[in-house]
């Protein structure tokens, strides 16, 4: 199956051609950053569901705040956990699109010296996501 590509709108005769670009670079910022925050209002929900979901009563939400802590450093954790948990996320729901990832990353880790974290990501990669052999679905006797 083959793309297609719009073609863009023709430029009108009474517009400078510079302008018209112009015109369309802010049309398509406008539209693609509207697309994102709809995409990312959606995320924030699935974000709000997990903070209640993982806390279990709405009022163990505060500790979330960690108000003995600075702000920017609680944030900066904040924003690095969430990315590792949904990369992490994404690759629990189908493990066995990422054997490939699993097993370079386990390598690097291996060759960096992070032994731990190398038989961690290897064992996940043989559990949820072992070899297929094209034997196994064959019968006891062969066929």
């Amino acid at each position: 199956m083959t793309e297609t590509v719009p073609t863009p709108p023709a430029v009108p005769a009474q517009v400078d051609a510079a302008e018209w670009e112009a015109f369309e670079t802010m049309r398509a910022d406008a539209v693609l950053g509207g697309r994102a925050m709809s995409s990312g209002e959606f995320l924030a929900g699935l974000i709000a569901n997990a903070q209640l979901a993982t806390v279990g009563r709405p009022d163990k939400l505060a500790r979330d705040l960690f108000p003995g802590v600075d702000p920017v450093v609680v944030q900066t954790i904040w924003d690095r956990a969430l990315a590792v948990g949904l990369h992490a996320g994404r690759r629990s729901a189908s493990p066995r699109l990422y054997r490939d990832e699993l097993d370079r990353i386990a390598g690097q880790l291996e060759e960096a010296g992070f032994h731990a974290m190398a038989g961690m990501v290897a064992r996940s990669r043989r559990l949820v996501a072992p070899e297929v052999h094209p034997a196994d679905g064959e019968a006891a006797d062969g066929h």
